[in-house]
């Protein structure tokens, strides 16, 4: 795991380019923090810069890494972020074709695999990663970033040059990055939901999961084009593989076995993120049958029992021999300066403290000693595990629509009321026309956008014109991958072309995970897991009501009776209105960042009606509201906070 960086500017080279690049390497120290290594090329105009975080070929994988000429690769340099599973078969492959390696790193297959291959190299890669290659014969640069964005990577183009970075403040290291931030995506960030490849910064984008961005020089500048290698692709309705149930859960059983087998591969210990649900224990289980001694698991603890799951993580602790460790988290731990922190490392706004919370366990791992950790991330997207998922399954699928099974989950996650389930059903048109329906992943952040347009400011508003962030989300949803789906494919796409990479996989999993130098591998992402499970029928992935049916089969001997049978719960922090403790601690938040200067120089809410707000909020025993409210606050004293924590 490391941070990369760079520009390409032929025209535009700076004369103090080596001391730029130094600063883009500091601003990612976190993401490297065991060397860091750079390429500057005046002729070119090019500059490459890698940090560091050693976990395979410790002594040997310095970057970036240069082509040969004895292999046909010189003039090609690469920077990788990320790890490449299975590279020892592929390096006898390669060395057998005449290819020889400089480092003994996984990295460097990429490089010799483009030459090989060319754009055709991504169907060999495995893993998580984001990467970049330079190659100076054809003059053109190629980025790549892994099928489900699990490490982050940013770019800009413009008159001055192409710019790239693992983290966005890397990049607004160089002088030559804008900073201007736009409103559109500060609204998308109020209401939760990005556009995919949207960052809070005019003119910086993400690249989008699955896909390569080729940048070619030309006469004038460059042409930059963005090429799909990969999407989450589910089969037509009623063209599921249609196997017997046993074939299901044993398929599934070996493709999970393979992947936490890979990623407990590593030249450093390896630990697993252990919670309540039967995703993490599951990994846990099969770690702890696969390696010889005991799986170091940890565990987080919140002190409030309707939130807390950690006596569920200790009985699989238990089960499987594991070496629990458990982090006790209070109210004071999750606000202050350990919230800005949060921000800063995610560069983005977060509904709920639980980013604060896993960064803060990120921290305790490293703190212990280890560099890398399994997670469970992933399984509720491919395999059906979230209540929204259900409830769309509930309302649109024949064999439910005259059942009350909807209605008895919602009872059952009254808790989440305001967050991640909406109290109410409601549409938007641009859903009903490319999806058919309004998915209920999305509704919550609907009724969130509701409550914030009254907040904001004239000015603010005018900015916006006529934008509508719900159409934005639904017409960025590519509608071939959407028409003659089963519902829970709708949805389950939907979410894992939006939220799992905006959210999940970012303020709940790399960016807070390394913002303490730890490698997170979620086991689930594996590639070969999920071109299994979309191609699952939907009745295997929900069985009678039961989400995650074919996962719970074939874990079933590795998971304690009670977990076999709990249903999701979702995984969150308590919310700020919860307990007093919390909303003393949100409040010293709201006096420093939502201060009536602050609010002045920002421009985004009219302050009269974000005070009234927060005062209505303060004097509600309305449970769904308050909520709603939390994850608003949450969002606006970010979104004031966010551009001065990261310098911009």
């Amino acid at each position: 795991m490391c941070g990369i960086a760079g520009v390409w500017s032929p025209r535009n080279h700076h004369a103090d380019t080596d001391a730029i690049v130094k600063a883009m390497a500091d601003k990612m120290y976190h993401r490297g923090p065991d060397g860091w290594g750079s390429h500057v090329d005046p002729a070119n105009g090019l500059a490459m810069v890698h940090t560091r975080l050693s976990i395979i070929g410790l002594n040997a994988g310095d970057q970036p890494i240069f082509g040969r000429e004895d292999d046909a690769t010189d003039g090609f340099v690469m920077t990788v972020n990320g790890e490449f599973y299975g590279y020892k078969q592929l390096r006898g492959i390669l060395r057998t074709d005449g290819y020889q390696f400089n480092t003994k790193s996984d990295s460097e297959i990429a490089l010799k695999l483009f030459h090989k291959h060319g754009f055709d190299f991504m169907e060999h890669l495995r893993g998580e990663f984001a990467f970049a290659i330079f190659d100076e014969k054809r003059q053109r640069m190629i980025l790549v970033r892994d099928r489900f964005g699990i490490r982050p990577l940013f770019y800009h183009v413009s008159d001055k040059g192409f710019f790239w970075g693992s983290e966005m403040k890397a990049m607004l290291a160089h002088p030559d990055v804008p900073r201007e931030v736009c409103p559109k995506a500060q609204l998308h960030q109020m209401m939760q939901v990005m556009v995919p490849g949207m960052t809070l910064f005019e003119g910086i984008h993400a690249l989008k999961p699955g896909h390569m961005l080729v940048v070619q020089k030309t006469d004038d500048g460059f042409d930059v084009e963005e090429k799909r290698y990969w999407d989450a692709e589910f089969p037509l309705d009623g063209e599921h593989d249609d196997l017997p149930d046993e074939e299901h859960i044993e398929n599934v059983r070996q493709a999970l076995v393979e992947s936490v087998a890979l990623r407990l591969e590593a030249d450093v210990p390896v630990a697993c993120y252990l919670s309540g649900g039967i995703d993490s224990c599951s990994i846990i289980g099969m770690a702890a049958a696969i390696q010889q001694s005991p799986v170091k698991a940890f565990t987080i603890s919140f002190d409030d029992d309707r939130y807390d799951e950690a006596h569920i993580a200790t009985e699989m602790a238990e089960k499987a021999g594991a070496d629990q460790d458990i982090l006790k988290l209070k109210a004071v731990d999750l606000y202050g300066k350990n919230f800005e922190d949060a921000v800063f490392y995610s560069e983005r706004t977060f509904y709920n403290t639980l980013g604060v919370a896993k960064m803060l366990m990120s921290r305790h791992v490293r703190d212990v000693g280890y560099k890398v950790v399994i997670t469970g991330e992933g399984s509720d997207e491919l395999f059906g595990g979230y209540a929204q998922f259900k409830a769309d399954y509930f309302l649109h699928d024949p064999a439910y629509a005259e059942t009350s099974a909807g209605a008895d989950m919602k009872e059952r996650n009254k808790i989440f009321a305001g967050s991640v389930l909406a109290e109410q059903q409601i549409s938007h048109p641009a859903f009903e026309e490319v999806m058919g329906f309004t998915p209920s992943w999305i509704q919550p952040w609907m009724l969130v956008l509701e409550r914030v347009k009254p907040l904001l400011s004239d000015e603010f508003k005018a900015k916006l014109g006529d934008y509508d962030p719900i159409a934005a989300i639904a017409y960025s949803l590519d509608r071939s991958m959407l028409d003659g789906r089963h519902v829970l494919d709708k949805v389950q796409y939907s979410w894992i072309k939006t939220m799992l990479e905006g959210q999940i996989l970012n303020w709940g999993g790399d960016r807070v995970d390394m913002a303490n130098s730890l490698e997170s591998r979620p086991a689930f992402l594996d590639h070969h897991v999920a071109e299994l499970a979309m191609r699952i029928p939907p009745h295997v992935r929900i069985r009678d009501g039961i989400e995650k049916w074919v996962v719970r089969e074939a874990m079933k001997h590795v998971l304690p009776e009670v977990l076999y049978k709990r249903e999701k719960f979702a995984f969150m922090a308590p919310p700020a209105h919860t307990d007093e403790a919390k909303t003393v601690e949100i409040n010293k938040l709201i006096d420093k960042w939502l201060s009536s200067e602050e609010i002045a120089e920002h421009g985004i809410f009219d302050e009269a009606k974000l005070r009234q707000s927060i005062e209505d909020y303060r004097k509600s025993d309305d449970h769904a509201q308050n909520t709603r409210k939390d994850i608003i606050l949450n969002h606006a004293i970010a979104l004031h906070a966010i551009d001065e924590l990261i310098g911009a």
